[in-house]
Formats: C-alpha cells, structure tokens, sequence
C-alpha cells in the first residue's frame, strides 16, 4: 500500500512538474533570412569561396595538364628525367591539396572568415532569444529548422516574428 501511495505522489508530482514548464519554438533559417547582415555576410562568403575554388581548381589543373604532358612525352624521356617529372607533379598536386585544407580545411580560412562574419549575427540573435525566454519565462526554446524531426508545431508556440522585432527588423 504504502509502494502505492508514493508512486502516485511521485506520478503526481512529475504530471505537475512537466506542466509547469512552458517552452516554444523558433526558425533559425527563417529569423537569419529576415536579417540583411546575415545575408550581407554569406553573400561575401559565397564569393570568397568561389575565388579560392578558381584558384585551387587552376592549380588541379595544372596539375592535370602536367600529367597529360607526361604521359605524352613518357616514351622519350630517360629514367632520370621521369623520376624528376613525376616528382615534379607529386609536388605540384601536394601543393593543391595544401591550398585546398588551407582555404577550406576545418580550420581553414573559409571557416574562420565565417567565424568572423556570422558569429556576432548569430551571438545577437541568441541574446535576443534568451532575453524572450527570461520575459516569457519559457523553460525550453526548440529550434524547428534544425535536425529535429517535428510532425507539427503550433504556430502559438512560435517565436520567431518577436525574436525579429527584438532585434529591430520587421517580418
């Protein structure tokens, strides 16, 4: 009996806990689509990136260009001197695949030009949420564009236009 009584406090208790908290949601796709700095800054990013691909596909292809001219000329050349080209192309495409992790490697200059554009952008817009959430008094902010597999939403619990007209930009 008593095993009884405290399962149904403790049902009680957790029934009365989980209603308790409020949460909500927001579109992180959609709040960084209404602001213009953001779009500002992945435009740049976009075209700083398609920059360093010319420029590591020039060097792929230089590489490609070598080999081919190798590979013609093969027959003729002597056993040092295809030592020395081969060695010349193994270097050369070393070289482009040094370019290649130096501009878009995990720590490479693409990632940390992002860094540097998206993180103040991004830091705002979590600041602008936190400060809803301590208002609302909300427990658990869900984001819906992410990874997480929601059947549907309640557009009631979405927070997205206030967390804009924090930040001062209009829907």
């Amino acid at each position: 009996m008593k095993r009884f009584i405290f399962a149904l406090c403790l049902f009680a208790g957790l029934t009365f806990t989980a209603n308790a908290q409020k949460f909500a949601m927001v579109d992180m796709e959609y709040i960084m689509k209404n602001i213009p700095a953001f779009e500002t800054a992945n435009e740049q990013l976009n075209q700083i990136s398609k920059k360093w691909q010319s420029e590591v596909d020039a060097q792929i292809q230089e590489v490609q260009t070598m080999y081919k001219n190798y590979q013609t000329e093969l027959v003729f050349l002597s056993e040092e001197m295809k030592v020395k080209r081969e060695d010349e192309i193994v270097t050369k495409e070393k070289a482009a695949q040094e370019l290649k992790r130096k501009y878009f490697g995990s720590e490479g200059e693409l990632f940390k030009k992002r860094q540097s554009l998206m993180k103040p952008i991004q830091d705002e817009v979590f600041a602008a949420i936190q400060d809803i959430s301590k208002e609302k008094d909300l427990s658990l902010v869900f984001d819906k564009s992410s990874s997480m597999n929601f059947i549907f939403t309640s557009p009631k619990l979405d927070i997205s236009d206030l967390v804009l007209q924090k930040l001062g930009y209009s829907k």
